[in-house]
């Protein structure tokens, strides 16, 4: 657990200053925007992997990774169903569209829909830990984004029809392709059987 506990405490401590304006700035006029981004990338990456090695290492203990609760053998399909426009939204924050600009911020309604999602399906300490923190890590960096007024990584671009029908498509791909391959792959967790 001190490896996942770790790593999350890194990775979202590192992601909490940009959510400081006058911590930032003062960070990149310190160290310059350069070192500033590198730092950033080298300790966010950092954490993710403690937060890989922790959790896969809780989901092996058995008895060190206690059942929280039951999830009942119905929830998939609705998880399942949340992670669409998960997808589609993640897809967004990285394409001027109409969905983008309606969204505001999709990359993070994205991640409070994947670990909404995977805490309904998950109902052991690990995950609780993980997706809850990512919850509410969404939570916290939705109001921040609204209060700062912070455009996120597109700024103000904006798209059309055509770009939300690339959204859409290019979002429901990546979907099949993590429903089918994708998720066993990265996680070792088949979705389907």
């Amino acid at each position: 657990m001190t490896l996942l506990v770790s790593g999350l405490a890194l990775f979202f401590l590192v992601h909490m200053v940009p959510t400081r304006p006058l911590v930032r700035a003062g960070l990149v006029d310190a160290l310059g925007a350069r070192i500033y981004r590198a730092l950033f990338a080298i300790l966010a990456a950092a954490g993710l992997v403690l937060i890989v090695l922790g959790y896969g290492a809780m989901q092996g203990l058995g008895r060190g990774n206690p059942q929280l609760w039951v999830p009942p053998p119905w929830i998939k399909h609705v998880v399942f169903l949340l992670m669409i426009p998960a997808i589609i939204l993640l897809v967004a924050a990285f394409v001027p569209s109409r969905i983008r600009t309606a969204v505001r911020h999709p990359m993070l309604v994205a991640l409070f829909i994947w670990a909404f999602a995977h805490l309904l399906a998950n109902g052991d300490l690990a995950s609780l830990l993980l997706f809850g923190s990512f919850l509410a890590f969404a939570v916290y960096d939705q109001i921040s984004v609204m209060t700062r007024e912070a455009p996120g990584p597109l700024g103000s671009a904006r798209g059309g029809s055509p770009q939300d029908m690339i959204v859409i498509a290019a979002g429901l791909a990546l979907y099949a392709l993590l429903l089918f391959w994708g998720h066993a792959k990265l996680t070792g967790v088949a979705l389907l059987p």
